[in-house]
């Protein structure tokens, strides 16, 4: 039975609710961190997995979107379900399925995907679950679940059409993962963003977590293929971390990690240095700034709103010294494609506009368009294949520096996934 399009919202958990019964409650089996947020939900969710699994645990870990494979999003001890896995945890739950479609009414692609993940997880059966949201959060298909701690990444514009039009109403959405007497970790955050959650919090009798204040970021200094972090934790202060992954978003990422984790262990030790160097020396986050190819440099982003691209702007400036960047951007229509194309013009030499796979993406001649307005007719090329547009900027990158020339494939997380397949980026 066909269950819609991902993207479709509707503000009810009461589907989920019900089949998560008739399921036997697979959300409560284990101890839930539960992260929400506009911007760094997966990297930072990929970093909890990485600390709780230097303790020995097993972590399930369920994110959203996908790059290139649905079973990305439920995996355990960092490994996606296999195919003939994902397909089992699929025919021992669709029985239940048609009985709630029947009962309650149809379930989405999304309430399936989560319960299949909670499925997955209680089966193995995991230690702890990190669970991040698909789009906002007091209505999202895994605010069925009670999270022992809850991470609420940087909150900025994005899905305005669905989670409300200003910071303030996005916050109040992204608030519904905390929980009573539970344990709330912040990221930075804008003023209003912070004013609502605080609100939540004390309205719940949660206990909270800020970064800049309880917890963040020490020191931070650029090294060989990442960053050096200091860290202050809730429970002490970590020196010389290794995070192999760019920019100041990452390393604030991974002190709401390393919170995270602090506020589900027992006890008041700190985790120890060298626990918490092997986890983060380990973190990969595909597609968030990641080097594909060197001769030129190819790097893929998948920013895909103001606050992500301003952050992956910054990121690049500071950590590749690039004398001449050719962008290659694909975007989904219904985005701030004016602002994602502002942010990128002062560190762009040309930009090659044109298409990814899924059927929201904005045509290449309406992104030309567009980005023509920003660039001027003369820096922008329209390619209407992604592998062509690839192989375009490849071209003028070539045009430059050898060591100083690269490409930058962003504007969505569909862009970044169809890029990987297509330069082989898991080989």
């Amino acid at each position: 039975m066909r269950r819609g399009v991902e993207w479709e919202f509707e503000p009810t958990l009461d589907r989920i609710i019900a089949l998560v019964e008739l399921l036997g409650d697979p959300h409560k089996a284990c101890p839930i961190v539960h992260v929400a947020g506009t911007n760094g939900k997966t990297s930072t969710a990929r970093m909890i997995e990485a600390l709780l699994r230097e303790r020995n645990l097993r972590v399930g870990r369920f994110t959203s979107p996908h790059l290139t494979s649905m079973r990305e999003r439920i995996s355990v001890d960092g490994v996606p379900l296999s195919e003939e896995r994902f397909t089992e945890v699929y025919e021992d739950i669709a029985p239940y399925l048609e009985i709630i479609d029947a009962k309650v009414g149809k379930l989405s692609f999304f309430e399936v995907l989560t319960a299949m993940g909670f499925a997955a997880f209680a089966d193995t059966p995991v230690d702890v679950a990190v669970i991040e949201t698909g789009m906002g959060g007091t209505w999202d298909a895994t605010n069925v679940a009670d999270g022992t701690v809850s991470v609420i990444t940087p909150i900025s514009l994005d899905h305005t059409d669905y989670l409300g039009p200003d910071i303030p109403t996005i916050a109040g959405e992204k608030a519904g993962i905390i929980k009573a007497k539970a344990m709330t970790i912040l990221s930075q955050q804008p003023l209003p963003a912070a004013e609502v959650l605080m609100r939540r919090a004390v309205e719940m009798g949660a206990t909270v977590a800020r970064e800049g204040l309880e917890f963040g970021v020490l020191h931070r200094e650029i090294a060989m293929g990442g960053q050096l972090l200091q860290l202050k934790g809730l429970k002490g202060v970590y020196e010389e971390v290794f995070l192999p992954l760019y920019g100041a978003h990452q390393a604030s990422n991974a002190a709401s990690a390393l919170a995270a984790v602090e506020a589900l262990t027992a006890g008041d030790d700190p985790l120890g240095d060298e626990l918490v160097r092997q986890a983060f020396a380990q973190v990969t986050s595909p597609g968030r700034l990641e080097v594909v190819r060197r001769g030129p440099t190819v790097v893929l982003d998948a920013a895909h709103n103001p606050g992500g691209m301003e952050a992956s702007v910054d990121a690049i400036s500071e950590s590749f010294g690039f004398t001449r960047l050719i962008a290659v951007v694909a975007v989904m229509a219904d985005k701030d494609v004016d602002t994602l194309l502002e942010l990128l013009e002062p560190i762009v030499e040309e930009i090659v506009v044109t298409r990814n796979t899924s059927p929201r993406s904005m045509s290449s001649e309406d992104l030309a368009a567009r980005a023509e307005s920003v660039f001027g007719a003369d820096r922008v090329h329209e390619v209407a294949r992604l592998d062509d547009a690839i192989d375009m900027a490849v071209g003028l990158a070539d045009q430059g520096d050898e060591f100083g020339s690269g490409v930058l494939i962003t504007g969505s997380v569909v862009t970044a996934g169809d890029a990987r397949v297509l330069l082989k980026a898991d080989r």
